[in-house]
């Protein structure tokens, strides 16, 4: 199945964002994400089903400054 991750269109087979995040290598505690432009839940992560054509974006927790 063809969808797009921050931008890039991916092949991969995965049933659910949590599936696409494991693929990734993505820890769900350090990211937020959003499914076609709806952010999900974190704990709707397992649950949440992803189609051919679903646009994904990481939204990446980071710390700094001065």
């Amino acid at each position: 199945m063809q969808i797009t991750i921050n931008g890039k269109p991916e092949e991969l087979q995965a049933d659910t964002i949590m599936d696409v995040l494991k693929h990734k290598d993505v820890d769900p505690h350090m990211v937020a994400v959003e499914l076609n432009t709806q952010i999900v839940e974190r704990h709707q992560l397992e649950t949440t089903n992803v189609r051919e054509g679903d646009k994904v974006e990481f939204l990446f927790y980071m710390g700094g400054g001065a």
